[in-house]
């Protein structure tokens, strides 16, 4: 386990409310909604974040567009470098908060 993956999982359960889950085989963090608030994959974190958060997260270097297969960007989602842990919580945060706010996940 990375020390980037060893941070993620302490800051999962800082997180209020959050289950911890998998998201397209990487870990992640459910709300009770159902709905992925973040997601860790290859070391980065990926949040969904949007105006101001956005825009001081871009201004981090290293942020880029959630990719998870070539050529297909998820819409508002962000990977970010595990050399800006320092901001990790606040983005997780934010991300979470917004996931929360999603209707529930209906079932299959």
């Amino acid at each position: 386990m990375t020390e980037a993956e060893l941070y993620f999982n302490e800051l999962t359960e800082q997180i209020s409310d959050a289950i911890p889950g998998k998201m397209f085989g990487a870990l992640c963090v459910k709300m009770p909604n159902g709905k992925a608030g973040a997601m860790f994959w290859r070391d980065f974190l990926v949040v969904k974040i949007s105006g101001e958060t956005l825009g001081k997260a871009q201004k981090l270097s290293g942020v880029d567009v959630f990719t998870p297969a070539e050529g297909r960007p998820m819409s508002g989602w962000y990977t970010i470098p595990y050399e800006h842990k320092r901001h990790w919580k606040e983005l997780m945060e934010f991300s979470c908060a917004t996931a929360e706010k999603l209707p529930k996940k209906s079932k299959k």
